[in-house]
């Protein structure tokens, strides 16, 4: 894999020219080798202390949240509960592909702003489906909108992976499939907590226990990890740009 060298072969007796670095006892070891040992090591680091400790975090965030939104200061006002709501919304997202990918350079930081964008801006259908801007209106629809039909997820990840493929976009794109998933996926299981799961043409299901949303919450990011290194997600990343993704 030419352009590519394994932080395993930084070391000073590595030589990208060989294509191996040298072990502790002084052996070659082979690039491919280096390779897929980091790409084990960053599967581990999937469920690091680190991780996991982002994850709790993250559950905690949204019991904190929710137990907050039931203030009744929030509770009369219908604009500031549907706005911290929204935020909420956001920021679990938000911090959902923090988990994924990690906080390691600017670039990662646009990633979780528009993963949290993402997470909030569903809620727009709200809207669209009322035909108005009015927010009692938006709150008050007879049936769920559009978005929020949780069958859509992975149509929607698969058509945009599907259009990247056809718009040949940089592999620098590959993740933004995951990042919909994400964003998507936390905000259908917040919401399942009073509604259920949409899940056409079944129906909806019934509303998720708390204990199961917020345990939900904190594991999708794993399971996103997982899922992003068994499809060759994290590798192509790893192969195109020399950088290991982990969490």
């Amino acid at each position: 894999m030419q352009g590519f060298y394994s932080k395993l072969d930084s070391s000073p007796s590595s030589s990208p020219l060989l294509g191996a670095g040298l072990g502790g006892a002084g052996a070659p070891v082979p690039l491919s080798l280096a390779v897929e040992t980091e790409k084990a090591q960053a599967l581990l680091q999937t469920f690091s202390s680190a991780s996991l400790l982002a994850s709790a975090g993250l559950g905690m965030f949204c019991v904190v949240a929710d137990h907050a939104l039931q203030l009744s200061v929030i509770q009369h006002h219908l604009w500031l509960r549907a706005a911290l709501d929204n935020a909420t919304h956001g920021l679990v997202g938000l911090w959902s592909w923090a988990v994924v990918i990690g906080l390691r350079k600017k670039s990662d930081l646009y990633e979780v702003l528009l993963a949290g964008l993402l997470a909030s801006i569903i809620d727009l259908d709200h809207f669209y489906m009322a035909g108005s801007l009015s927010l009692k209106a938006a709150v008050s629809l007879p049936q769920r909108p559009p978005l929020h039909c949780s069958s859509l997820i992975p149509v929607l990840c698969l058509s945009l992976r599907f259009l990247m493929w056809i718009g040949r976009l940089k592999d620098a794109w590959c993740s933004l499939p995951w990042m919909l998933f994400i964003s998507m996926a936390t905000h259908h299981v917040r919401d399942a907590v009073r509604h259920g799961l949409w899940v056409c043409p079944f129906g909806n299901t019934a509303p998720l226990p708390y204990w199961l949303y917020v345990s939900t919450t904190a594991t999708l990011p794993h399971l996103c990890s997982v899922l992003m290194y068994l499809t060759g997600t994290r590798d192509v990343i790893s192969t195109k740009h020399g950088v290991a993704i982990d969490v």
